[in-house]
């Protein structure tokens, strides 16, 4: 019999449901995760910080701290996930980040029969500290999961407050490409605009939501005094004289002044246990220390 048939005749093992879940509160106890498939970079980092790495058997692509978890077997990009290969591994639990796919993936695994259980994700403050409450709550270690969550919460506020009183905040431009010459941009309601408001900045172009290509028009309107990128390596990287040549850029703030930050992608938007130190490094580097 197929995986896929298998999988359809499996009724009632756990309902799709689950893998919306609205709070931490949602998530229960796995009943075993001795054989733990973490989707989702900042999920692994938690279980790591918690001192719970022995139960994770596989992670996903986006999972490259610690250098430890770069150790394990790859199930794929998160999302691009192919059932065959999270369940290849013999997982008894599957942790998913919020945003996780495609979504037929998601159902598939959700009624395979292995405890299958998804972390509400929100690019803030708030929202890391409820990511890491729900990972305790799904390994059965909510006392080391608080105290995580208090140590997270101290950095953040320490560092929140150190730009509590800029009068005149930085408009910040994130750039995530520049494919075809376009520049691909972020709007709201994405890792890279919670990171810039955490840093005390102003997202340069709030009237749309998730990543979009700017016109040139749209690209000088947005005014930005600073471009943010995440750190890629590789031949087909984006230099920074690439970007000060593109026509647009040239006439913003940032490109005249040749304002660009980089920083690691996932140190700076995986919204996990060392967002503080990512959102400090970014604050010294817009406003200095």
């Amino acid at each position: 019999m197929s995986f896929f048939r298998k999988a359809g005749l499996v009724a009632g093992l756990l309902s799709a449901a689950l893998a919306l879940p609205a709070t931490a509160q949602d998530l229960q106890e796995f009943a075993d995760s001795s054989r733990l498939v973490s989707i989702g970079g900042s999920l692994t980092e938690i279980i790591y910080a918690l001192g719970e790495e022995e139960r994770l058997v596989a992670r996903d692509q986006t999972a490259l701290f610690p250098e430890a978890a770069t150790q394990l077997p790859d199930v794929g990009y998160m999302r691009a996930l192919a059932p065959e290969g999270v369940l290849s591994v013999n997982p008894t639990a599957l942790l998913v980040i919020e945003g996780s796919g495609p979504p037929e993936a998601l159902d598939v695994l959700s009624h395979t029969g292995v405890q299958y259980q998804a972390v509400p994700e929100s690019f803030s403050h708030e929202g890391i500290l409820v990511k890491v409450r729900a990972v305790g709550q799904a390994l059965g270690v909510p006392g080391k999961a608080e105290s995580l969550i208090s140590e997270i919460d101290t950095a953040l506020k320490s560092v929140e407050a150190r730009t509590a009183d800029i009068a005149e905040r930085k408009r910040v431009l994130f750039v995530l490409s520049t494919d075809g010459g376009k520049i691909q941009a972020s709007g709201t309601d994405t890792a890279a605009n919670g990171i810039i408001e955490l840093a005390g900045a102003i997202n340069a172009v709030g009237d749309y939501s998730g990543y979009k290509a700017l016109t040139e028009e749209a690209v000088i309107e947005a005014a930005p005094d600073v471009i943010l990128m995440m750190d890629r390596g590789g031949d087909h990287a984006t230099t920074d004289a690439d970007l000060l040549a593109n026509p647009a850029i040239a006439l913003t703030e940032a490109g005249r002044n040749k304002a660009i930050i980089r920083l690691d992608g996932a140190y700076l938007l995986g919204f996990g246990p060392r967002t503080a130190a990512a959102v400090g490094e970014l604050v010294d580097a817009l406003y200095g220390q």
